[in-house]
């Protein structure tokens, strides 16, 4: 199983910008209403350096991160809507959500587990994604802000998946906690318990311009991604079970270099993606905390450092946004105008038996601990 082992702050390379400290707090508002008249909840968390986080209990979204640029300017660098019902009616594609059970794809919607063959939705292509038709971003969480211990604004979700949902089985509790902490880090752990053997693969699915949500493409933001290895897929997306070094190749982010510089080289496999769609195999030992990628925005100095305690980081560089996504402040979402980075286990494990096990036993606790970690380069 996952073990945490440790928990990184940001390297000094990436500077947080000082500003006047204010009283770290959260609060609460309505966020709208679903079809069904269920109203939905969003919780502002503020920490001592006045930045904010906005989360709804609809999907466990993050729906707003407000960061420094390296002149001290406030800007949100977190696609989403303002209202859940836009989230409902525009077919959001994961704008910020909690993910599950399952992150990423599951061949054709079929696994066998225990001798038992189980049929999920395919909401993908010929494929199931992101946990079905009415996964973790789709239903309301039970929700819990407080101020912790240590004095950071701290929300709690909790949801039961019962047995059979989406075609998943075994009841699953889950829990997710969401921690604003000073010099701009938001940490996300999840844990979970079931009763019977299933497959788990939580994640989260913000989408990131640093430049500012809606503000132009991110091609020219540069990347380091702490691999040597990737997973290549077909035409659908699949894994093949195979997995290839980035070296000499288009994936090669071992040293920082912008999205944008091989995204249009001649590769099945960014034709596979229309562009960066794979998940990387992360150089650290799993189940420990440890950075896989590190990100800059060249104009505004904005940073942001992703660490995790899975082994894989799924890139996606927003290749099927097209404009037709208006967001916040009526900003239209343009192609590869916001880049993913998901730390979660490889695509399809429950079919690829090379892969490292995503099935959660009886009596086993699941443990998910990330963090984003926002800063300037000077």
């Amino acid at each position: 199983m996952h073990k945490l082992l440790l928990i990184l702050l940001p390297l000094s390379f990436w500077l947080p910008v000082s500003s006047a400290k204010v009283v770290p707090a959260f609060s609460v508002e309505s966020f709208g209403k679903l079809p069904d008249g269920r109203e939905a909840k969003i919780y502002t968390l503020t920490n001592e350096d006045g930045a904010f986080v906005k989360i709804t209990n609809y999907g466990g979204i993050i729906t707003s991160i407000m960061v420094p640029d390296v002149a001290g300017k406030l800007g949100d660098v977190c696609l989403g809507y303002s209202t859940v019902g836009e989230y409902v009616t525009n077919k959001s594609p994961y704008f910020g959500a909690l993910i599950g059970r399952y992150g990423n794809r599951i061949a054709k919607g079929r696994f066998k587990l225990d001798g038992v063959n189980y049929t999920l939705a395919v909401n993908n292509g010929p494929n199931a994604l992101h946990g079905g038709l009415i996964g973790f971003d789709k239903v309301i969480w039970n929700a819990s802000p407080v101020m912790s211990s240590d004095g950071n604004p701290t929300l709690t979700l909790t949801y039961t998946s019962e047995n059979g949902e989406e075609g998943y089985p075994g009841t699953l509790k889950v829990q997710a906690i969401y921690s604003w902490l000073p010099q701009n880090v938001l940490r996300l752990a999840f844990t979970a318990t079931t009763d019977k053997d299933t497959p788990i693969n939580l994640t989260n699915h913000c989408y990131f311009n640093l430049a500012g949500a809606g503000n132009g493409n991110i091609l020219e933001h540069e990347v380091m991604i702490n691999s040597k290895l990737f997973v290549p897929v077909d035409e659908t997306l699949i894994p093949s079970g195979k997995i290839e070094p980035v070296a000499g190749s288009p994936f090669d982010f071992s040293q920082f270099k912008p999205i944008g510089r091989d995204i249009a080289a001649e590769n099945e496999q960014l034709k596979h993606g229309n562009g960066y769609d794979h998940c990387f195999i992360i150089d650290k030992p799993m189940g420990q905390l440890g950075v896989m990628a590190k990100i800059l925005e060249p104009t505004t100095r904005r940073t942001l450092t992703i660490s995790s305690t899975e082994p894989g980081l799924q890139f996606y560089s927003g290749n099927f946004l097209d404009g037709s996504n208006v967001g916040k402040g009526g900003r239209p979402y343009i192609f590869r105008g916001a880049f993913a980075m998901e730390p979660e286990h490889y695509p399809d494990s429950p079919n690829q038996p090379g892969f490292p096990s995503t099935i959660l036993k009886p009596g086993q606790n699941y443990t998910h601990l990330m963090s984003f970690s926002f800063g300037v380069q000077k």
